[in-house]
């Protein structure tokens, strides 16, 4: 069969704007294009690398006639989807059309239309596999696990309840093969850098595990994966990694090095081979301070810079949060990183409710850091969490999917909206004087400079908009 997997393009000015700093591989689709087997021939059609969406996705279709089309999506990119399939449905009215990913794992009923054939919820690749089957075989699509269909075989049992993970081993090799691996890129930090080491090199993606064993109140993953952490097999992910073109490895795991065993395992396997990448990795400040031994070792074998969830400036805001930390302890994985020559991403949250005096108390505390990088994100809860219930009649637009990036308040604010966007928008502006590459005066080549400087622009410009995409009726400044 002829199996079409599409990724869409985002709508928001938000994302497009994050895009302009990191742009990463279709990794999930790769899974399902090697799930499928061999014996079918995959396509990916990546729409985020096109400036006309639309007109490409009709040239696909229209020149390559997939007998299957799977597209994924998050949820501010639902209703892309939909249009998708529509369009797709139009023009090949044949064609089977799934949709997965993280959106159709958590409200899968949005997506119960007619241009869906069956909804993927989950780790999709066993799922998707059994449908690629069913497909080539003309057979019915029910009783796959963790499939709906959107007819008249809907299970609103199986909707309630999570989808089980299977086992990390299971997991295929993505096929990168199927990308121009040059087009993926991010910007890169780090504590040191060779001289005119590029701030925009070629970066790929790669999974070592899913799962986390924390219970942060406002994120799905413990209930996904049901409080577990389970990492791939070692020498899969070894063998993985040094097969890579790329030398920069960004790890898109919830957490690198909770699995302290796995995690040292993996670093010393990588040794063993010889393998000479350089790594960003997701970690916590409670797993830093409790193993700064580790993540010295992964220093050692290439470690570059460590994203730590710091979240708020207060010790009452974090407890709320459930995070399981504290500011000083945040403070302290800071300056062991640091020491190490690993440098942090520190990731803020702010809260509908700020004020003036709550954004400059964040902007206060982010000034005072060391050097190191930050982003800033709106305090919205993944459909399916407790937080998200509990918020759920205070949200303040029809549609909340549409905005659910993690940038756009989803309940009102205590400012004016548009004076909301631009004090969020100032605290990413300021906090670029923090990073270690402009503190320390890197040298880059002068068209990566440029880069720089027009990505933060179009980032900046696309958080102070966030306000236009709310109703007119929200913009009143009174």
């Amino acid at each position: 069969m002829r199996i079409l997997l599409i990724k869409p393009r985002a709508r928001l000015r938000s994302v497009l704007g994050l895009q302009a700093f990191q742009l990463m591989e279709p990794l999930e689709l790769g899974y399902l294009a090697a799930a499928a087997g061999h014996e079918h021939e995959p396509r990916i059609l990546d729409l985020r690398l096109s400036a006309w969406p639309r007109v490409a996705l009709l040239h696909t279709l229209r020149t390559f006639r997939p007998d299957l089309v799977g597209i994924t999506g998050y949820s501010h990119e639902a209703s892309i989807v939909k249009r998708i399939a529509r369009l797709t449905r139009r023009h090949l009215p044949e064609t089977r059309i799934v949709v997965g990913g993280h959106h159709a794992t958590v409200d899968p009923r949005d997506y119960r239309i007619e241009a869906i054939d069956a909804i993927v919820r989950g780790e999709g690749c066993g799922p998707f596999k059994q449908l690629v089957d069913a497909v080539a075989a003309g057979r019915s699509l029910e009783g796959i696990p963790q499939v709906l269909l959107p007819d008249g075989h809907w299970s609103d049992d199986e909707e309630t309840r999570w989808p089980q993970f299977p086992d990390p081993a299971t997991l295929p090799l993505p096929r990168r093969d199927l990308w121009d691996t040059r087009r993926y890129r991010s910007i890169w930090t780090a504590e040191k850098l060779p001289r005119w080491h590029p701030l925009f090199p070629r970066v790929a993606m790669v999974r070592t595990s899913w799962g986390c064993r924390m219970k942060c109140s406002f994120c799905i993953v413990p209930h996904l994966c049901g409080g577990l952490h389970q990492p791939r097999p070692v020498a899969s992910v070894v063998e993985e990694i040094a097969s890579l073109d790329a030398e920069h490895v960004y790890f898109s795991d919830d957490e690198n090095f909770i699995d302290e065993d796995f995690a040292w395992e993996l670093a010393d396997a990588l040794a063993a081979r010889g393998v000479k990448k350089r790594y960003f990795a997701w970690t916590r400040a409670t797993t830093v301070n409790r193993s700064p031994e580790l993540l010295r070792r992964w220093r050692e074998i290439g470690l570059d810079a460590a994203f730590l969830g710091f979240e708020f400036p207060t010790n009452a805001e974090l407890k709320r949060a459930a995070k399981g930390g504290s500011v000083a302890a945040n403070e302290r994985a800071l300056d062991r990183l640091r020491d190490m020559d690993v440098a942090v991403h520190a990731a803020f949250m702010v809260q509908p409710e700020y004020g003036n005096a709550e954004f400059n108390r964040l902007g206060d505390y982010v000034r005072g850091l060391p050097p190191l990088q930050c982003s800033f994100t709106v305090c919205t809860p993944s459909p399916g969490t407790p937080d998200y219930r509990a918020m759920q009649p205070r949200i303040w637009v029809d549609n909340p999917h549409d905005l659910h990036d993690c940038m756009h308040p989803l309940t009102p604010t205590a400012l004016p909206l548009k004076e909301f966007a631009h004090s969020f928008a100032e605290q990413a502006h300021t906090a670029l004087e923090k990073v270690p590459m402009r503190v320390n005066k890197h040298l880059a080549p002068p068209a990566q400079m440029v880069r720089v400087a027009w990505a933060s622009r179009r980032y900046h410009e696309g958080l102070k908009a966030i306000w236009r995409d709310f109703p007119p009726e929200l913009w009143d400044d009174d």
